[in-house]
């Protein structure tokens, strides 16, 4: 049997997957078991998860795939060293180039050294990484490939074509002409952490107007065919305090936001315009690929197509019939690209495994819950053998308009909660969105949340006429009801469609929900607190369920309620609250 182990690291969220025969088996990300978000070192937790799970040892492993080439990387980096070489003085180049060659040594140092692995690895190009992470899981036969993110060895942009087990890719755009660097820059600008803010500048866009949209254009010329161009003017990569010139400030009329400065509508104007340019600037390629590629099918993957708003007007507005984003779009996904390349040179044909659910991680038996409980004195309602009684609790709390952390099977491989580590609630509920934000995510007030809806009825709510099991595009809200809790300022939403076949407890609960109000999706938002990791082990479910004001916690077949936690327990997981990784808010890390 062949074992394929496919590896991302050492830039932000490292991740690792196992595939035998060409089927995926386990995919997780480091951070969720190191709690440090981001989390970019070797994912070696990650790793010995992904074998044991899938029962196998690191002497069953016929190749490591790691999901760019660190020769290539290191090329791009010595050419943006070398346009810095006045500013940065010879001793301190020399220094810098010591560093680059042993970062283009740590991959396969730590493979071997801290995994302890002696066999093949193989190196896949960056975006085709991506590529191949959307193509191969898409189920599509035939589809046109697009990838975008900020840079991976040169490659910015990527466009290509899948054919069975055939992924080409013909064209692409190069550093620094970046459309995620684009968008990271001006993340950066508004005060937003660099490889986190990016979605809440998306979620700040809509409380803005397009009145920058001409100066916005300045930073960004849109080229015949697939390429563009920044302005070089207003960026400087080489930096190893920030992004952008003074330039860019002087364009925009404003200093730069510290994050710790209130918004103003100002801010909100040019994240509505960044948005719009963003957008435009991607259907306007959209439409060239489809002219290099005319079929009905479009996969993308890089950390641009986790703009699910961008996402909804490429399914409305673009040429293609059909769109996939695989869920774990960004950097993560690309060991499963990896792994998927290393198989299809190594045995001649592609992975034929349609991606429908994101329940790739780990997961826990209901004995294991109970020892942990039992353990460390937590009382608790035992519905492990009536799964009906447990569902009429959770719903009955969600009808009383209480918050539910909800712990269910295997985790979810990507950034979002897709309903097996998820914080639930009534979605109809006029105070629920400002609850959450300000006392149980702890975070900024104009932040949105997204609904679960049941598939079968989700049409009948949302301008939305096929699934979106994944959560990666927002479309209108078009429900008779009133949904103040999931719908944004803009009246859109970024829904997640479920079926009993994926998620076969979940989707009970909505019809459960359905059948008792008339309102067949609920209020679903990721199981965390601000700056950490979702959250992975029961264990990991309870101490943060101890130290906010999450309402219910439904264990697999248990439910916790606060009085039921020892005082000790909520004593010693508030002192010990993980902070997050030390990380800039200004840089995007090129070293």
């Amino acid at each position: 049997m062949s074992t394929i182990v496919g590896l991302s690291a050492f830039f932000h969220d490292s991740a690792a997957c196992v595939m035998r025969d060409g089927r995926l088996c386990a995919a997780a990300q480091q951070e969720r078991f190191s709690r440090s978000k981001h989390d970019a070192r070797l994912p070696v937790q990650a790793f010995r998860w992904c074998l044991d799970h899938c029962g196998v040892s690191i002497a069953d492993v016929e190749v490591v795939a790691y999901y760019e080439s660190p020769e290539w990387k290191l090329d791009r980096q010595l050419a943006q060293l070398w346009t810095s070489f006045p500013s940065q003085g010879g001793a301190a180049s020399r220094r810098r180039c010591l560093q680059l060659w042993a970062g283009m040594r740590r991959p396969i140092d730590e493979i071997r050294e801290v995994l302890g692995y002696d066999g093949e690895i193989a190196w896949a190009n960056h975006h085709l990484a991506h590529a191949a992470s959307a193509f191969y899981f898409s189920g599509f036969r035939d589809a046109a490939v697009l990838t975008v993110d900020a840079v991976g060895e040169w490659a910015t942009t990527a466009y290509g074509h899948g054919s069975g087990q055939d992924l080409e890719l013909f064209d692409e755009v190069r550093f620094p002409h970046s459309l995620g660097l684009l968008y990271s820059t001006i993340t950066a600008y508004l005060g937003f952490g660099v490889n986190d803010g990016e979605y809440k500048v998306m979620g700040l866009a809509p409380y803005g107007q397009p009145t920058c949209v001409d100066r916005m254009r300045t930073l960004l010329e849109v080229l015949p065919e697939g390429q563009f161009r920044l302005a070089a003017d207003y960026f400087d990569f080489t930096r190893d305090d920030g992004m952008y010139t003074e330039a860019l400030p002087a364009l925009f009329g404003h200093p730069p936001r510290r994050k710790t400065d209130p918004l103003t509508q100002a801010h909100c104007d040019i994240a509505r315009s960044l948005q719009l340019v963003l957008e435009e600037t991607l259907l306007e390629k959209v439409r060239y690929l489809h002219a290099r590629v005319p079929v009905d099918d479009l996969c993308m993957a890089g950390g641009v197509a986790l703009n699910c708003v961008a996402n909804g007007r490429i399914v409305r507005e673009s040429p293609f019939r059909r769109l996939f984003v695989q869920p774990a779009a960004g950097d993560a996904g690309g060991a499963l690209g990896a792994a998927a390349i290393a198989h299809a040179r190594r045995h001649g044909a592609s992975v034929v495994q349609p991606m429908e659910h994101a329940y790739w991680g780990p997961g826990y038996k209901d004995a294991e819950i109970v020892e942990l409980l039992d353990g460390l004195g937590v009382r608790s309602l035992d519905y492990r053998h009536d799964e009906a009684a447990l569902i009429e609790a959770v719903g009955d709390d969600l009808i009383a308009g209480k918050v539910v952390g909800w712990f269910q099977g295997r985790m979810e491989f990507g950034p979002r909660a897709l309903g097996a580590r998820s914080l639930l609630a009534d979605p109809r509920d006029p105070d629920m969105r400002d609850r959450m934000n300000r006392i149980v995510k702890e975070r900024e007030s104009f932040r949105p949340f997204a609904p679960a809806a049941l598939e079968r009825a989700a049409s009948q709510h949302f301008s939305l006429d096929h699934p979106s099991p994944f959560m990666l595009e927002t479309c209108t809200v078009v429900s008779p009801l009133p949904l103040p809790a999931i719908t944004h300022a803009d009246g859109s939403a970024r829904v997640q469609t479920v079926n009993a076949r994926s998620n076969p407890r979940f989707a009970r609960l909505l019809e459960w929900f359905y059948a008792r109000t008339g309102c067949p999706m609920l209020l679903n938002t990721s199981f965390n607190l601000n700056g950490e990791p979702i959250v992975n082990s029961p264990l990991d479910a309870l101490v943060t369920f101890a130290r906010s004001h999450i309402d219910t916690l439904a264990l697999g077949g248990l439910i916790v309620r606060h009085a039921d936690l020892p005082p000790a327990f909520v004593s010693t997981a508030i002192t010990a609250r993980t902070l997050p990784a030390a990380t800039s808010d200004r840089v995007y890390t090129f070293w």
